[in-house]
């Protein structure tokens, strides 16, 4: 960051992907914080010409708030490295291979973490007949926020009719059930464990409508448990390369211990809305939702 008194940040939202309007709430949200902590902050919704906004502003520091595809998958961050502009999260190659969900359980396997069996295939493909026995979960291979999942149930006779909006290529993956916990990793620290309870599946409305899910943190789980979704979110985030802020999700099936834990994505740019996870955490574990953001703020950087 340069000398100036109120550093320059500028807040990117927006954007066009598929969780458009989840990122204007986490930037305004943001950027509110940002502004209470001293820092002079401009909001930028993220479109084709951003790289010659950013150049007119030349801020100190960019907050990347935006999520899902172009802002989270690496996209983005090529443009601020070729730009020089120190930003805040995971870099290219983490955000990229993050936002892939084959290519991060890869990673996993290969550090020995436990994850379900899962494969890409087509739309036609998977309409045509069950690919794994049920039940299985089918969903993009490279959105967030529970975006188009499809939740086939055991004893289902007929394989799910995607709709248009689904890509090409889709993921097809074991169902995992159980309860759903997170942990969110801040530099490198894993700062505690949430249990996520919801009437049915966790999705896009359960994290973002008010009222839509209740999270318990700290979880209320066996310290077994606890400690060893601290330790594969830690792993996780060094794994895939993270900087910054991340957060791992797990499902757990009680019944059957240890075993019963597997990982299902690391978020590399995670919700920053009043209902989101990650600032709850911090909040936990005696972290303002200011002091989030200024850290990372001050943790921003090039060649992340």
């Amino acid at each position: 960051m340069s000398s100036r008194a109120a550093p320059k940040v500028a807040v990117l939202m927006g954007g066009p992907s598929a969780e458009r309007e989840v990122s204007l709430s986490s930037g305004r949200e943001c950027a509110a914080a940002l502004r209470n902590e001293g820092f002079e902050v401009i909001e930028l919704d993220a479109g084709p010409d951003l790289a010659v906004r950013l150049a007119d502003l030349s801020p100190d520091v960019v907050f990347n708030a935006l999520h899902g595809r172009w802002g989270e998958d690496g996209c983005v961050q090529g443009l601020l490295e070729w730009m020089r502009l120190p930003y805040t999260h995971s870099g290219v190659l983490a955000s990229a291979v993050a936002m892939d969900k084959e290519r991060s359980k890869q990673v996993y396997r290969d550090v020995g973490l436990p994850v379900v069996d899962s494969l890409l295939a087509s739309k036609a493909e998977v309409v045509a007949s069950h690919l794994l026995p049920p039940p299985y979960v089918v969903k993009p291979y490279n959105e967030g926020s529970s975006v188009g999942v499809y939740l086939v149930m055991e004893g289902a006779n007929q394989p799910p009719q995607l709709s248009d909006e689904m890509p090409e290529t889709v993921m097809v993956e074991t169902y995992a059930p159980g309860r759903e916990l997170t942990t969110t990793v801040l530099g490198d620290r894993a700062l505690t464990v949430t249990d996520i309870i919801t009437e049915g599946w966790y999705d896009y409305d359960a994290k973002y409508k008010a009222g839509g899910s209740r999270h318990v943190v700290p979880a209320e789980i066996p310290q077994e448990i606890f400690d060893a979704c601290l330790n594969y979110a830690l792993r996780a985030h060094k794994a895939l390369g993270c900087r910054g802020l991340s957060r791992t999700d797990f499902r757990w099936d009680e019944s059957r211990g240890l075993e019963g834990l597997v990982l299902l994505e690391t978020n590399t740019q995670p919700g920053m809305t009043p209902t989101s996870l990650a600032p709850e955490q911090a909040q936990a574990c005696g972290m303002s939702f200011g002091a989030l953001c200024r850290w990372m703020v001050e943790d921003a950087s090039c060649d992340r």
